[in-house]
């Protein structure tokens, strides 16, 4: 059995998993070969990617008509699937005028050990762990994300404790907030934090479906980079999972220098993780 032999059925729970993952928080809008996630109610916006169990590619028509809607709702012009499942589907996505940019696909080792409670190389008076719905810490942990994706990259930069309130009062203001919460306390969504005096300097999400769950959203503060905060609330989301009797651990990374910390952890890249939006 070769490579992609071996591979395959990998790729499909990973398939599976895309497709039921948003369909908690978003409705489905069928266009044939292709299926868009319209978000219900406040939070991160959603995306098109190919439909599940339908034969055929899309084409480039097909993600014409699927940006016209996207623009019609106001929503991101947002498609994003992985390359070895749909092959096809990138030249139809830059026929059809978007941009697409690659992220290595990474899944947890099954061998690799789970890390332990302790958040190696990061200062004593940090503190990384999960939270609850009730946490106070939960708000703060919620925010850093948007912050960390405004100001992309890895280098030490200047959003800090007053940007992270001016965010968590945001996060209140539209309601994200309250319907992250509510994820927490239903059990869709697993939050851990990197925190010091109670702020959070760095976060992220785990989501489990039933045996497979996406790491997504590992954001630090960017005044707080270059602290190893990233690498130790990954490995705390990658604990949470696997104590809940999580098989498939994954996520995407940013770039092939961000894929070489997630090995550290045990992370292999299996695939490749495409998005499309329109040219800045």
């Amino acid at each position: 059995m070769d490579h992609d032999e071996r591979l395959a059925p990998l790729l499909e729970r990973l398939e599976d998993y895309y497709d039921a993952a948003p369909r908690r928080a978003a409705r489905a809008e069928d266009f044939g070969a292709l299926t868009l996630f319209v978000r219900e109610g406040a939070g991160w916006p959603f995306y098109a990617r190919p439909s599940r169990g339908r034969a055929g590619a899309a084409t480039a028509a097909d993600v014409r008509r699927v940006r016209d809607r996207q623009r019609e709702l106001g929503v991101p012009e947002a498609f994003e699937w992985v390359a070895e499942s749909s092959p096809g589907l990138r030249a139809a996505v830059e026929e059809a005028g978007l941009v697409v940019h690659e992220h290595p696909l990474m899944v947890l080792d099954p061998d690799a050990p789970t890390p332990s409670a302790a958040a190696p190389g990061v200062d004593p008076g940090v503190s990384v762990r999960t939270l609850g719905p009730d946490d106070p810490a939960l708000p703060g942990a919620l925010a850093v994300p948007y912050l960390a994706f405004a100001e992309p990259g890895t280098a030490v930069g200047t959003a800090g404790a007053e940007g992270l309130a001016e965010a968590v009062r945001a996060g209140a203001a539209d309601g994200s907030t309250r319907a992250a919460v509510e994820r927490v306390r239903a059990g869709l969504t697993v939050v851990a934090a990197a925190l010091q005096d109670g702020t959070a300097l760095c976060a992220g999400q785990h989501q489990p479906v039933g045996e497979v769950s996406e790491i997504v959203g590992v954001g630090t503060l960017p005044a707080a980079r270059r602290r190893g905060l990233g690498l130790a609330v990954t490995a705390a989301l990658v604990a949470d999972a696997r104590s809940r009797g999580v098989g498939t651990v994954f996520l995407s990374a940013g770039d092939e220098d961000v894929a070489r910390i997630y090995g550290r952890l045990g992370f292999r890249r299996v695939a490749t993780a495409l998005i499309a939006e329109p040219a800045r």
